[in-house]
């Protein structure tokens, strides 16, 4: 019989019964809630670990979602970010530095033609998709089923799986993420399968024609790492062209993680716009859309309109020029994509000696594992899969320091502290065998 590990949050669990009289769930995200007893209060970060305000140190693959792709606090990047708060913060004016991260950024990326900085993922995609709308003259756009797109009314809709009878030949019914989405936005989105070639070219013939936008994440970060064949974003190319359609490639989370040029650069697609965020900054909030000169010109009075007061903050300019340039110009990217190939043959070593069958997805800089002979391609086959065993699985984890999302959806994330840490491998891989010891017996 394995000993399961005690966790202390006597001070979490005290700082969320004060939080939650204030603070709806006790948190400003309601993804950061995992349990009045067992939600965490962060004291301080530091290359790939995170302590609580008990004093629990973790390894984390959770990285805010993939922001920290160098680690958290990184000196290099944070040196930065105290000159950029020396320039003075918001003028609701340009500087100089905007030109000189613009400039890195097509360097990078050849479909970044031009680019237009905003402050989160959310809201790069909600001026791509205006913009693609103002440059076509249509409403109407396509949504790949997983994807994960921001939360903004025109990009929060799922296909209803539980309700859908899989042996008939309708697709399920098209349905908001939760509460307070207006049905009337409905009528303007639309949803393709992932990886269903006859269903996206049928769509297009159906409706292409109206669609103003073509939104797709090759590698779907909120659904396990599901990667998108490559002959598929390759059609997606095909037929937006083919039908005065724009392509939108959403890399908010892979963009500058999987490659330099982003997960666009390694399929060989070149998008008509593309949304970038997560890794951009290490961690200070900043995002941009990023295109094709002539739709990008559509940004203009008269035009699509975009703004933001605190667009283009000196701080998190000065991170995002840092940043890149490490990534661009040093082995960080191979660095932490070697600590996830590593980590994934080291739990693959742990489940193979307990015959348990399991599968990876994704990119070792961000992936998914699945507790089944083969990766899900896409929503549709995760969702009707059982992902008991790594829900139960995480849930240990987090007892034995190391932090993943609590469910299957989101991968885990690597970042360069990582790779250069070697203890991080050494603490995760004694956590992941005991914890899947106890996942065995709890669900025996």
């Amino acid at each position: 019989m394995v000993v399961a590990p005690i966790r202390v949050l006597t001070k979490s669990n005290a700082q969320f019964q004060k939080a939650v009289k204030r603070l709806p769930l006790g948190v400003s995200s309601t993804f950061r809630y995992w349990g009045d007893d067992r939600t965490v209060y962060v004291h301080h970060g530091k290359g790939g670990r995170t302590w609580d305000i008990d004093g629990n140190n973790y390894v984390d693959y959770r990285l805010g979602y993939g922001p920290a792709i160098l680690g958290y606090a990184d000196d290099r990047v944070d040196a930065a970010a105290r000159r950029g708060m020396e320039v003075g913060g918001v003028f609701a004016l340009s500087t100089e530095k905007e030109l000189v991260v613009a400039d890195r950024i097509a360097k990078m990326v050849p479909a970044a033609e031009l680019v237009r900085f905003s402050n989160s993922g959310t809201e790069a995609v909600m001026a791509a998709l205006r913009l693609a709308r103002a440059y076509t003259g249509r409403e109407s756009y396509l949504l790949v089923e997983g994807g994960y797109h921001g939360l903004f009314d025109a990009a929060m809709w799922m296909a209803n799986l539980e309700d859908w009878d899989h042996t008939s030949n309708s697709d399920p019914e098209m349905v908001p993420y939760g509460k307070g989405i207006p049905n009337t936005v409905k009528q303007l989105a639309h949803l393709v399968p992932m990886n269903d070639f006859q269903r996206l070219e049928d769509t297009f013939k159906r409706i292409g024609h109206s669609l103003a936008a073509m939104l797709i994440e090759p590698i779907q970060g909120n659904c396990c790492g599901i990667m998108a064949q490559v002959e598929y974003v390759q059609l997606a190319r095909r037929l937006c062209d083919e039908y005065g359609v724009l392509l939108i490639i959403d890399e908010v989370k892979t963009g500058f993680r999987v490659g330099k040029g982003g997960i666009q650069g390694i399929m060989g697609v070149k998008p008509d716009l593309t949304t970038f965020a997560k890794a951009v900054a290490n961690g200070y909030p900043i995002s941009l859309v990023a295109g094709r000169e002539e739709v990008m010109r559509h940004f203009r009075y008269g035009g699509a309109s975009h703004g933001g007061t605190y667009t283009a903050h000196s701080v998190s300019l000065a991170a995002a020029e840092e940043c890149l340039r490490i990534l661009d110009e040093t082995p960080a990217l191979e660095t932490l994509a070697g600590h996830g190939r590593n980590l994934m043959a080291g739990i693959s070593e742990i489940l193979n000696a307990r015959a348990i069958v399991h599968s990876y997805t994704g990119h070792p800089s961000m992936f998914g594992l699945f507790f089944a002979e083969k990766a899900p391609d896409n929503y549709r086959d995760w969702k009707t899969s059982d992902y008991t065993f790594y829900d139960t699985m995480a849930y240990h984890l987090h007892d034995l320091g190391i932090i993943v999302e609590p469910d299957s959806r989101e991968p885990w994330f690597m970042c360069e502290a990582h790779g250069l840490d070697p203890s991080c491998l050494t603490d995760t891989l004694k956590a992941v065998e005991v914890a899947v010891d106890l996942t065995l017996e709890q669900l025996a």
